[in-house]
């Protein structure tokens, strides 16, 4: 979303205080966030959706005659084949821990830029289920902050339409009119002599072909004060696919139009004061960007090895479980624990086995793949979760490893460097948690230590996985 900064604040106050449920789905259909109504709605904590995609089984879609919604025809879905917006769309949520049928009124589009993978489809819905109607502006719109018009779609000429059905409190507030005064008139009584034709014209252009528009305009109120307006108008629709209302929501920023055009006319001897202090603006906003990317990154990633952490790496290897259960693949779930990690801290220090914990990270990245993922459980214990089309993959892939990092070791203060890897597995067929797999990975470390170390143990077996161990080659389990 091209805003600023101070937009994307305003904009998250707005979605985390709004009334309305607010789902956004990366473009694989997995759910990034969700605003607090969104949660409450729908009955969920946050870590119980975050993550979760259209096929998660906890909840299913029924349309208006409580028939249940293929998946292909999920509000998510459709916006994503289609690449078009889902306007009012009556739907039914039936989730695995009640009874309950709860209906929304459900709007989703797409945002961002699909081609490069940054995509995004939010979906927006309101709580219809005492009434079972299309949309009731009063109890979610009334008190948000900015300022909502809602018209009628049809008679869009002069003098009479659109007609004006609905406005929210903030519009009384900045108006000064009334709603009693407004209801049944056109938005054309709050243009004047400078409002600007062309703007006006794109807007008309945009209604007659029944598409959103986004615009800035100058406005008056009832006393004739100008003040200017961001825009934004939705096209609202009838469970039959037809255009009956325009939403106009709308944000005064009278304040920040006037103080740009002020210091362009008043001030031009002190431009270039105003630049250099954009330039220590723009400066600290890139270390606050880039303090806020380091705590993000601190939150995800190990500090010394730049792999995933603990709790990250279990979050993502939860979503390779999820994969796997759609796919015809098995995951390997592998810990690998550095042989006398002791040794090289008690003769060359920690420095030194830094260096050595680095060596492994290094060759683990550039060893295995890329869709791979890698993580540091902590101390001289990482672990790593694959999917492959078999087990035998995933057996020789590791074996790899470990023989690379056992020639990254040679000539180094920390030599010899070698690990101990303890592997599990689960399919589609025979599926299991995440931490089953990793008890069972450990117990596979501990049987690869107990023969010796610098071996590949499996759980399937307790022995050395395919006889992995020091120079040999392993036939197939």
């Amino acid at each position: 979303m091209n805003v600023s900064g101070l937009e994307q604040v305003k904009l998250l106050t707005l979605l985390e205080n709004a009334n309305i449920g607010v789902v956004i789905h990366a473009q694989d259909t997995s759910i990034v966030y969700a605003n607090p109504t969104a949660l409450r709605l729908l009955r969920l904590t946050y870590n119980q959706i975050i993550g979760k995609d259209a096929l998660d089984p906890q909840w299913r879609f029924l349309d208006e005659h409580n028939l249940t919604l293929p998946v292909t025809d999920y509000p998510v879905n459709r916006v994503l084949s289609s690449q078009q917006p889902l306007h009012n769309e009556v739907l039914g949520v039936l989730d695995s821990h009640h009874q309950d049928i709860s209906w929304f009124s459900v709007n989703a589009y797409c945002e961002g830029d699909f081609g490069s993978g940054h995509g995004f489809i939010v979906v927006s819905f309101v709580d219809i289920t005492d009434k079972k109607s299309l949309f009731s502006f009063e109890d979610i719109l009334h008190n948000t902050q900015d300022i909502v018009i809602v018209t009628e779609a049809d008679q869009l000429d002069r003098p009479l339409g659109p007609k004006i059905v609905y406005v929210n409190k903030a519009f009384e507030q900045l108006t000064g009119y009334s709603a009693e005064e407004v209801l049944g008139e056109t938005p054309r009584l709050l243009q004047g002599q400078d409002t600007d034709a062309a703007t006006t014209a794109r807007i008309r252009a945009a209604l007659e072909r029944r598409e959103p528009c986004q615009e800035k305009i100058l406005n008056y109120s009832k006393s004739g004060q100008p003040y200017w307006l961001e825009l934004h108008i939705i096209p609202l629709k009838n469970r039959f696919g037809d255009v009956t209302h325009f939403a106009a929501i709308e944000r005064d920023v009278t304040l920040s139009t006037h103080y740009e055009a002020a210091l362009e006319q008043r001030n031009r001897d002190l431009r270039s004061l105003k630049s250099e202090l954009q330039n220590v603006l723009n400066e600290r906003t890139e270390a606050l960007r880039q303090s806020n990317a380091q705590l993000l990154r601190m939150a995800h990633e190990d500090p010394l090895t730049g792999l995933a952490n603990r709790k990250a790496f279990f979050e993502q290897s939860e979503q390779q479980l999820a994969r796997m259960r759609r796919g015809n693949s098995c995951l390997g779930v592998a810990i690998l624990d550095v042989d006398n990690f002791k040794r090289i801290n008690d003769e060359h220090g920690h420095d030194i086995g830094d260096q050595a914990l680095l060596a492994v990270a290094k060759t683990l990245r550039h060893t295995l793949r890329q869709e791979d993922i890698l993580g540091r459980l902590g101390g001289e214990e990482f672990a790593v979760s694959m999917l492959c089309p078999n087990r035998r993959m995933a057996e020789e892939s590791l074996n790899r490893l470990r023989e690379a990092i056992e020639q990254t070791g040679e000539e180094q203060p920390y030599a010899p460097l070698t690990v101990s890897i303890g592997l599990s597995f689960a399919d589609a067929q025979h599926p299991q948690a995440l931490g089953e797999l990793l008890k069972q990975a450990d117990m596979a470390l501990y049987q690869a230590k107990r023969d010796g170390r610098n071996r590949l143990c499996c759980h399937a077996s307790g022995e050395p996985a395919s006889g992995f161990s020091p120079g040999s080659f392993p036939e197939a389990h």
